[in-house]
C-alpha cells in the first residue's frame, strides 16, 4: 500500500518525538508499504531554536532536523514540511500525486490546522490518539482543528488501550475507538550492553493544558511527580531524571539527578543512548492517565524494554492487556515504587530478559501495524 504518516517531528524537536513517527515509517517499509512523511504546520511553521534560544518561523531549521532525523531510516527523500505556501523536502505538486494514489493518510495525533483538499484524496484517512482523555475532552470541548481533523477519518485509534471498557472513563466523545498500541522498530533498538547503574526517566513536566470533564480536573505530570519527589530517600538506587519544564534545583534537593531533558535527548541518537545507559526506567503517568484507568503505556517505556531494560511504572491499569511482575512492575504509591526497585534489583537478570521478550511480543512494529492497518482501511 502507498501510506503517507502526518506528524510533527519539525515542531516538536526532539528526540523521543522524532522516533516515535520514526517508528511507524521503519516499521510499515519494512511491512511492504511504500511510505512517506508529511509535516504541515498550517499558516506558519512556529519552532524553538535551541541553538539561538528564540522561536523562529524559518522552514530551513526544522526541515533540516527532520532530515537528519529521516535518513537515518533510509528516507532521505520521503518527506516533505510545509507552512502556508512554502515546503521543503518533496513538492507539494509531489505530495499532491501521492495523496491521489495513496491508501491511506495516517494522522498520529497533531491535528491538521490546515486541510488541504489534496488530504481528501487517500482511499482512507486514520487518527491515532496518544493522549487517551486529553484528547477526548479537548473534542467535546469544541477543539476546532482537532474537531475538523477527527471528523475527516474514517477510522480512530487510540493509545488508551482499556477505552469503553468497565471502569475506564475516557469519554468517546460520540465516535468509536480502537485500541493500539505504541510501535517500536526493534532492528533499530538492539538489547543495550552497557553496565549501568542508574534508574532513569525522561519527561515533559508539563506539555499542555489540564482538562475538566464532569466537575473532575485532570492534570498533568506535574501533578502526580510530587507524590514520589522523596523516593530517593527510600532507597539507595541512584536516579538520573532528563526533564523539560521544571526546576531541576528542587529535583536535585530531593535526591535526583536532573539534567536538561534537552541537552539529553535533542537528537534520535541521544535520546536512544540515554535509554541505553540507563538501568531501567522510573516512570510516572499524567494524572488523567492513572485518574480514568486508561490502561496507557507511553512509547519511551516500549523504548527501554526493547533495550532490555526493565521499567517501573506508575499503574493505569496495563495489567488488564500486558503481563506485569517481570520486565514491567507497576506501581501506585511512594511505598510500592521503592519495593519495585528491590524487586528489580533483586533478580536484574531475569527482569532484563523478560523486558526484550514483552517488547517482542507486545509492541514489535510487525506485531502492532499489520491489524492497525487492517483495520483503516477495511
Amino acid at each position: 500500500m502507498l501510506i503517507i504518516v502526518s506528524g510533527a517531528i519539525g515542531r516538536s524537536y526532539v528526540g523521543g518525538q522524532a522516533w516515535a513517527y520514526m517508528h511507524y515509517l521503519a516499521g510499515l517499509h519494512a511491512l511492504g508499504h511504500d511510505v512517506y512523511y508529511l509535516e504541515d504546520c498550517g499558516e506558519e511553521s512556529w519552532v524553538y531554536n535551541w541553538e539561538e534560544q528564540h522561536l523562529t518561523t524559518d522552514l530551513d531549521y526544522p526541515a533540516a532536523y527532520v532530515q537528519s532525523c529521516l535518513r537515518s531510516i533510509g528516507f532521505g527523500d520521503r518527506w516533505i514540511y510545509r507552512a502556508g505556501n512554502d515546503a521543503r523536502g518533496m513538492t507539494p505538486r509531489r505530495l499532491q500525486e501521492l495523496c491521489r494514489n495513496a491508501d491511506l493518510f495516517l494522522v498520529r495525533a497533531v491535528p491538521l490546522a490546515l486541510w488541504r483538499e489534496e488530504y481528501d484524496l487517500p482511499k482512507r484517512r486514520a487518527f491515532i490518539d496518544v493522549d487517551p482523555g486529553f484528547t477526548q475532552i479537548r473534542l467535546l470541548n469544541g477543539d476546532q482543528a482537532l474537531v475538523d481533523t477527527v471528523n475527516r477519518c474514517e477510522r480512530l485509534f487510540s493509545f488508551g488501550r482499556r477505552i469503553s471498557e468497565p471502569g475506564c472513563l475516557i469519554p468517546n466523545a460520540g465516535r468509536e475507538w480502537l485500541a493500539t498500541t505504541p510501535p517500536i522498530y526493534l532492528p533499530c533498538w538492539p538489547v543495550s550492553q552497557d553496565a549501568a547503574t542508574h534508574f532513569t526517566s525522561v519527561i515533559r513536566w508539563r506539555g499542555f493544558q489540564d482538562a475538566q470533564y464532569n466537575g473532575v480536573q485532570y492534570g498533568q505530570r506535574d501533578r502526580e511527580f510530587p507524590r514520589f519527589l522523596d523516593l530517593p530517600r527510600h532507597t539507595e538506587q541512584p536516579f538520573r531524571i532528563a526533564v523539560l519544564g521544571a526546576d531541576l534545583e528542587t529535583l536535585e534537593a530531593h535526591g535526583w539527578d536532573a539534567v536538561s531533558g534537552e541537552a539529553e535527548s535533542l537528537t534520535p541518537e541521544q535520546y536512544k543512548a540515554f535509554i541505553g545507559r540507563s538501568r531501567a526506567e522510573f516512570g510516572v503517568a499524567k494524572h488523567l492517565y492513572v485518574e480514568m484507568r486508561t490502561g496507557w503505556f507511553s512509547d519511551r517505556s516500549a523504548c527501554y524494554l526493547a533495550s532490555g531494560r526493565p521499567v517501573l511504572v506508575q499503574d493505569t491499569g496495563i495489567d488488564s492487556w500486558l503481563p506485569v511482575g517481570e520486565g514491567i512492575v507497576t506501581f501506585n504509591t511512594l511505598e510500592e515504587a521503592a519495593a519495585g526497585i528491590d524487586l528489580i534489583n533483586g533478580s536484574y537478570e531475569r527482569h532484563h530478559h523478560a523486558a526484550r521478550e514483552i517488547a517482542t511480543s507486545y509492541f514489535s512494529t510487525d506485531k502492532v501495524l499489520p491489524p492497525l492497518v487492517a483495520e483503516a482501511t477495511a
